[in-house]
């Protein structure tokens, strides 16, 4: 396991983010997917964190915990299609930041899709993998 500036990386390709201070000690082992870089300025704030983040991610899910059962459907959900989302572990504070009030809650290419459902609703109306492709999550 690896520690880098906030972000804790396991073996198993799992990411953890801390978004405000770097923690101490490792936090509980997730079933979280791979992330690119996630570097942090310390002075940027939770907002500004959040709103990076989306930005330079184009499939991003927002959580409460790692342990979190729907946040492990939709991370499911979206790898049966070929796509490996970016989970960041968020407080109370930092939801307040988001779009939707609620977590799990999930980001394509910069736009809030909304939680569980609402990926469910995409994916039965068989919009999902074309708003994928779009965004250069998923080769055609």
């Amino acid at each position: 396991m690896k520690k880098m500036q906030g972000l804790w990386n396991f073996p198993n390709d799992d990411v953890s983010v801390d978004l405000t201070v770097p923690p101490t000690a490792p936090p509980p082992l997730s079933s979280s997917t791979a992330s690119t870089s996630l570097s942090f300025d310390e002075e940027e704030t939770s907002e500004s964190k959040i709103e990076r983040l989306i930005s330079e991610h184009p499939v991003l899910i927002f959580t409460r915990s790692s342990s979190c059962c729907m946040c492990h459907v939709m991370k499911k959900l979206l790898s049966t299609v070929g796509v490996h989302p970016t989970v960041i572990e968020v407080d109370e504070e930092e939801i307040a930041c988001l779009a939707v009030q609620t977590a799990p809650v999930l980001f394509i290419g910069g736009a809030c899709v909304g939680g569980f459902e609402s990926l469910v609703a995409l994916h039965l109306s068989g919009h999902l993998v074309s708003r994928l492709v779009e965004v250069g999550a998923l080769w055609a």
